[in-house]
């Protein structure tokens, strides 16, 4: 899905964009054939591409994750899933739009799949609340999980996500309960759970989703305990200090693959995801039935107990 938005580091790729777009418009006028005139400017541009991508800071990772044409949760159950049935509310208060989730099928077996989803423009990012769920939000998610869990199949998760929303009256019906809840819930849930970083995994509220028996995290997405400006803020007391920021908070893909916290990052197209959605969600969809394949033969006891085990295994060093 091309887009006219671009990154401020994705600027020198415009002018080549803009030469072969003339081309073909050229072609298509005149009924020419340029192919072989576009050929080496799309080799450079894919080339262009790759090096600028390959060559991003942590905190141009932190852009591309907030990319606004980046897929999202329902983009995602458009292309890989398929037969969603979206289930609402939390049966105690009423339904968050900020977080989705259903029964789905992926290339036949069937799974819940919940994710939080933002909005594409202005109207639809009031009505998701930018992605930031409010407790009951993580209360339809651990109903649908335990809904999961009487049926044996499998959970899978999409994280995206600046944070929980922080609001008073989300304080005043047990916003921290609701993440404790579903920590708690989800440690000992006996069926598998797969968790994906898709775009921007913050704080609390990405890890009410996210404990898993395996966490994937997309290329360029990023998993932190608070946003680089926010970071800089308390501890410089200057938001301008974000890069630095980024770069201290370990937020991405590779960082969290080196550390231990996640499984495996899925590559993206070149580009990033908001690039070729379809590509990136195949390549999602490859990876989940990969572990899903791998978690299908392991008993409820196995998996709470392993599940346990990589939790309690991160952190660890050795000293001296």
């Amino acid at each position: 899905m091309a887009t006219a938005f671009k990154l401020e580091f994705e600027k020198p790729l415009v002018e080549l964009e803009r030469q072969i777009a003339q081309l073909k418009e050229m072609a298509q006028d005149q009924e020419l054939d340029v192919q072989r005139e576009i050929a080496p400017l799309e080799t450079k541009l894919a080339a262009l591409r790759r090096e600028i991508y390959d060559g991003l800071t942590p905190m141009q990772r932190v852009q591309v994750a907030r990319h606004p044409r980046r897929p999202y949760t329902l983009d995602y159950l458009d292309t890989i899933f398929t037969d969603f049935i979206e289930l609402k509310g939390d049966r105690l208060y009423r339904d968050d739009p900020a977080i989705v989730g259903g029964w789905a099928r992926l290339n036949g077996r069937s799974l819940v799949v919940i994710g939080q989803q933002k909005g594409r423009d202005t109207k639809e990012n009031l009505r998701r609340n930018f992605g930031m769920p409010h407790p009951e939000g993580y209360r339809k998610a651990l109903r649908l999980m335990k809904m999961a869990e009487r049926f044996h199949v499998p959970v899978i998760t999409l994280i995206d996500t600046p944070g929980a929303w922080a609001g008073l009256g989300a304080e005043e019906r047990g916003q921290a309960e609701a993440i404790a809840r579903n920590l708690e819930e989800m440690a000992r849930l006996r069926t598998p759970i797969i968790a994906v970083v898709i775009g921007e995994g913050g704080s609390g509220g990405a890890l009410a989703l996210g404990v898993a028996d395996r966490i994937l995290m997309l290329e360029n997405a990023i998993y932190s305990v608070i946003s680089p400006e926010g970071c800089a803020a308390i501890l410089w007391q200057d938001a301008t200090q974000k890069e630095r920021a980024a770069e201290a908070l370990k937020l991405t893909a590779r960082d969290h693959y080196e550390l231990g916290v996640i499984d495996e990052i899925v590559p993206e197209p070149a580009g990033g995801a908001h690039a070729d959605p379809e590509q990136a969600g195949q390549a999602l969809a490859k990876v989940l039935e990969r572990h899903l394949r791998e978690l299908e033969p392991l008993s409820p006891e196995q998996l709470v107990r392993e599940r346990a085990e990589k939790y309690l295994k991160m952190g660890q060093f050795t000293e001296g």
